[in-house]
């Protein structure tokens, strides 16, 4: 139950008592002992809910069933649970969740605004969360990614600032009494889906043969560069795949990989599709050559475009030569066989609703969303 001497609640539940006891039409000389009154009968505990003095089991919901339309109708009339009373409003420093005034949204929602009012909104997938990159912020000090800091990393979607992976981060540094780091923690940098300034990646687990960690990055900002780099991956011998499978951007900066002598598929990509300026660069040099990947087999994918791959498999093509479903190509859609059958988006497949009746016969089951 909320506490009575929070002088929010206070405040809030006064300014419903003053109207009320202007309502009445007192005489001045009364208007101000009959507010204390109201007031002090307000803030007495009810088992539930206190509405404008009324006890009552809940506040009026946003929404109310009519009978006769047999819908849930909007209620001009709702209030919001605020502690344990019914509030027309919520303070300005709370925000709206459902039909209750909340600190904070809970861990599946986000704080967005609508019509000047906070409110908690189901993420869609994860939810977003900005935390500082290497050198920045609660990490000015930092230098590398390192076992003393990777936690600070947890849930993040966005780095604002840089990360930077170097040998004392990675295989510890004992003048400072850090540990290295296990490389299981890396995978924290699974839900990462855009670094702001650069990545820079002078070291890595020997036991990791690919970056799929970073496997959800989209954007690569550039806002800070490392000597005119924005992405950066040299002397990784254990490397053989980059694994980026989700990037799309890199918008400002130029691309330095060199000296992976086991790097193969770097060679298949269109590096200038993922570009935003005409005057950015890149330098490949020294990797694994390209006949010796083939003669290997570490080729792309026969499903991936020209465009090429970030490694083996449907997943790893920067795009598709017919058709996608998720981040996977495929040869064709499910359009008139399969569990669940799909129509055709562009070159997307994207599966029926559920409430579709699946056809046979060479008959489609939806021709849209």
């Amino acid at each position: 139950m909320a506490d009575a001497t929070d002088p929010t609640l206070v405040t809030a539940v006064t300014e419903n008592v003053l109207e009320a006891a202007r309502d009445l039409r007192t005489p001045t000389a009364l208007f101000f002992l009959v507010s204390v009154i109201l007031v002090n009968n307000v803030l007495s505990a009810c088992m539930n809910f206190n509405d404008s003095g009324a006890c009552v089991t809940q506040c009026p919901q946003t929404f109310v069933y009519n009978p006769t339309t047999f819908q849930l109708e909007h209620n001009f009339n709702a209030k919001y649970t605020y502690g344990a009373f019914c509030v027309k409003k919520c303070p300005h420093n709370f925000v709206v969740d459902s039909s209750s005034c909340v600190r904070a949204c809970p861990s599946s929602k986000m704080e967005v605004e609508e019509n000047g009012i906070k409110m908690c909104k189901p993420c869609t997938d994860i939810c977003p969360k900005a935390c500082d990159g290497i050198g920045t912020g609660s990490l000015m000090s930092a230098q590398t990614v390192d076992s003393s800091n990777i936690d600070k990393f947890i849930n993040c979607t966005k780095i604002n600032g840089n990360l930077i992976f170097l040998v004392t981060g990675i295989h510890g540094d004992p003048y400072n009494a850090i540990e290295a780091i296990d490389p299981e923690k890396l995978n924290v940098f699974r839900t990462v889906r855009e670094i702001t300034g650069f990545l820079n990646i002078q070291s890595w687990p020997p036991n990791m043969t690919d970056f799929s960690v970073f496997s959800n990055l989209v954007t690569i900002g550039g806002r800070v560069l490392y000597s005119g780099l924005s992405l950066l991956i040299l002397k990784q011998q254990g490397i053989t795949s980059l694994q980026f499978q989700s990037l799309k951007e890199i918008s400002a900066g130029n691309i330095y990989i060199t000296d992976n002598s086991n790097l193969c598929y770097y060679h298949t990509i269109n590096w200038t599709t993922l570009f935003s300026t005409i005057n950015q660069r890149i330098v490949i040099r020294d990797n694994r050559k390209a006949e010796n990947c083939t003669a290997e087999g570490m080729v792309c994918n026969h499903l991936c475009s020209n465009d090429g791959c970030w490694g083996p498999g449907p997943d790893q093509c920067l795009s598709c030569r017919h058709f996608s479903r998720g981040r996977t190509c495929i040869e064709s859609c499910n359009l008139y066989d399969g569990e669940f059958r799909e129509f055709e988006n562009g070159s997307i497949c994207v599966e029926c609703d559920p409430q579709c009746e699946k056809m046979e016969d060479g008959i489609l089951t939806c021709h849209g969303p």
